[in-house]
């Protein structure tokens, strides 16, 4: 069975935040290519949302690894990447610069000539401003974009959610006590077996030698989400939605029946302007489908393969 390879990219430093950032960090991804071809000319980015990592797509990126170099990064502060020494810096203007630097990096070792995008929930806000400022320096035009669970506008409520657990100290006897507590927490991914859970849970935690397990994030991503307010939120919702209207990438906007995070309304109102995005709504789902399951799998794969 394939696996992935670890590999590292160096992003630009936060001069605007802490001195101690502005030499710059490294992004940990995760790169699958089962095509038979190790340049292959299609690119396909997953990206994951606020306290998950690139190992969230295992399932997904094996089975999209047939068609394309599939890569899943660790944003910054998560999985294998590095810690910021400011948390200021754990914005999405400075993970869409770690993600240009990527795919910079992607397209001097091998030319990409198709580039796709799989964004949930964080992901696809980053996956919206990248798709969304021509003015970006990008080798090629972000093709065909996956919003997974996540549009211009977001719940407040939901974030309230998150924000009630995100950044804890939270310490485990064993990766089977992390995988309770996060399903604890995780209700909204939806029905999986224990098998798949666990398998969603191990890259979650880590531990040093004689320490207890830990969950993999640096606990500093909370801050600028615990400084937040309403009023910004709706700021940023502007924004968001000139960029999601700048969008010439074909959208496919997944939703969660139950999702509390995007709205049915949001949605609706996805579908009929700028890319006027399709979307397939998962029953028995919240925030976030994880794509685990077949039938999640295979509405992206149809959708990014034309098949």
């Amino acid at each position: 069975m394939i696996e992935p390879t670890l590999n590292y990219v160096p992003c630009p430093g936060l001069p605007a935040t802490s001195p101690m950032d502005a030499a710059g960090h490294r992004m940990a991804y995760w790169e699958w290519n089962d095509t038979g071809n190790p340049q292959h000319p299609h690119v396909l980015m997953c990206v994951h949302g606020l306290s998950r990592q690139g190992r969230d797509f295992d399932v997904f990126a094996r089975r999209m690894s047939r068609h394309a170099r599939v890569v899943c990064p660790d944003v910054v502060g998560r999985g294998q990447s590095d810690w910021l020494a400011d948390p200021r810096g754990y914005q999405i203007p400075a993970y869409v610069g770690d993600m240009l630097a990527l795919i910079e990096q992607l397209h001097a070792r091998a030319p990409i000539t198709q580039l796709d995008w799989v964004g949930t929930s964080m992901g696809g806000i980053i996956g919206m401003v990248v798709a969304g400022q021509k003015e970006l320096p990008l080798p090629v035009p972000v093709h065909s974009l996956v919003l997974n669970d996540v549009g211009p506008s977001v719940q407040w409520d939901a974030l309230r959610r998150i924000g009630s657990y995100l950044g804890r100290p939270l310490r485990f006897d064993s990766i089977q006590a992390a995988a309770d507590e996060l399903r604890r927490i995780s209700q909204g991914f939806g029905p999986h077996s224990s098998e798949e859970w666990l398998e969603l849970s191990r890259p979650m935690v880590s531990r040093a030698a004689h320490e207890r397990w830990r969950l993999h994030y640096d606990p500093g991503i909370a801050a600028p989400m615990r400084k937040m307010t309403e009023e910004a939120a709706e700021g940023g919702e502007r924004y968001l939605w000139k960029l999601y209207e700048q969008i010439t990438a074909r959208v496919l906007l997944l939703r969660g029946a139950q999702s509390d995070l995007l709205s049915r309304q949001t949605a609706q109102r996805m579908t009929q302007t700028g890319p006027r995005a399709q979307l397939r709504e998962f029953e028995f789902v919240g925030h976030a489908p994880t794509l685990v399951a077949p039938e999640q799998g295979s509405v992206v794969e149809r959708f990014l393969c034309g098949d």
